[in-house]
């Protein structure tokens, strides 16, 4: 099993000794360029300041308490008049189902996976309380995002999943 007859350089302690510290010479050289590499381009701030963003998330909290108080009926339909071609019809009621009037809506379609492939819908008011714009989007799942307001206020704002067919 052992063949004598290999003639090179014996194996002995100082050459095991110097194989191991160049091994962990180089994992440690390579470690300290990626700690190095991870410090310098990830200060470890995700919120430059938390105060304000804590303030921030307070304020949204009260606005879906004030939002969910209205007790307003909001619903989206999207009705296909052709192929890359739909209708966005959005109807808005009050508690009383009396239609919602005097406001302000934008409407966004946005793609779940593509920035690039977003946009606005503008909606015009069809009737009391209903708004309608035509869309450019050809089927796949969507984000409607839908922003009702007042005066410069936000009063309502949702964002919803949708299939086009």
């Amino acid at each position: 099993m052992f063949d004598e007859s290999h003639e090179g350089r014996p194996i002995t302690g100082k050459t095991v000794l110097i194989a191991l510290i160049a091994f962990f010479g180089v994992v440690g050289a390579v470690n300290a360029v990626m700690i190095r590499a991870a410090t310098s381009t990830f200060s470890g701030v995700e919120t430059e300041n938390a105060y304000q963003a804590g303030l921030a998330f307070n304020r949204q909290l009260a606005a879906v308490a004030e939002q969910e108080a209205r007790h307003w009926q909001v619903n989206a339909e999207v009705v296909r008049q052709s192929p890359g071609r739909a209708e966005l019809i959005v109807r808005i009621r009050d508690r009383s189902n009396a239609p919602v009037t005097d406001i302000d809506l934008a409407a966004r379609l946005m793609h779940p996976a593509d920035a690039r492939r977003d946009h606005s819908v503008a909606l015009t008011g069809i009737g009391a309380g209903t708004f309608s714009g035509e869309i450019d989007a050809e089927p796949g799942q969507w984000d409607l995002d839908i922003d009702i307001g007042r005066s410069g206020e936000t009063l309502f704002r949702s964002k919803s999943r949708l299939t086009l067919r």
